[in-house]
């Protein structure tokens, strides 16, 4: 049973995008490894900006420019 997380920052991602990150990412591991797609998991974790950081960075901050 494969499992996938998707980790996005909390930005206005809309129920149709997400929609189409589950099915994509099921399509995926269909064609890429063979997978059943009825036994296939995604789970998305939006994530606050305050809690992301790149380059030593928050996100709410470099967004802020």
């Amino acid at each position: 049973m494969p499992y996938v997380n998707i980790k996005v920052t909390d930005e206005q991602v809309t129920s149709e995008q997400k929609k189409a990150l589950i099915a994509g990412a099921t399509q995926l591991l269909v064609d890429v490894l063979n997978k059943n797609p009825a036994t296939t998991v995604v789970v998305i974790d939006e994530v606050n900006t305050d809690n992301w950081g790149v380059g030593g960075k928050v996100v709410t901050e470099l967004r802020k420019g």
